[in-house]
This record gives structure tokens, sequence and C-alpha cells, in this order.
């Protein structure tokens, strides 16, 4: 059952991708544009994806979307 995410959860999320994300796919990536799976933020949020784009030295969240069949990424 699909649950709108409220503005604490999409605070939530950006902070967790700031902090374990953006870091690795800055580094080990190169990544600059793309969409991932929030299972990063907590099971909770398995099926939300977040789309995001390079912007300056760090990443701009754009939008989140649910879909049932995404699948996390191993990141480590």
């Amino acid at each position: 059952m699909k649950k709108d995410l409220t503005e604490e959860d999409k605070a939530y999320i950006i902070e967790k991708f700031e902090q374990k994300v953006a870091p690795k796919l800055t580094m080990k990536m190169l990544g600059r544009i793309g969409v991932l799976n929030c299972s990063f933020a907590g099971k909770e949020y398995e099926n939300w994806n977040i789309l995001f784009r390079a912007k300056g030295d760090g990443f701009e969240v754009i939008d989140f979307e649910y879909d049932e069949e995404s699948r996390g990424l191993d990141l480590k």
C-alpha cells in the first residue's frame, strides 16, 4: 500500500542521501544525475526512489517517485 511521503520523510531521506550516498557517488562512481532506491534511509522507504542531479560540488534532489518494483543498490 502506497503511503505518501511527508515533508519530514523527504527531509530525512535527503539527509541520509547527503550523508551516506553522495560521498560515494562523488568519489567512487562519478555520479552526475540519476535515480536511486531510498532503502539507504531505512526499510520503510524501500519502495521509494530519489531523483537527483549534480549541482556545484554536491547534488540537488529533484523529486521522489514510488515504485513497488524498485530495489536497493549496495553502495559499499
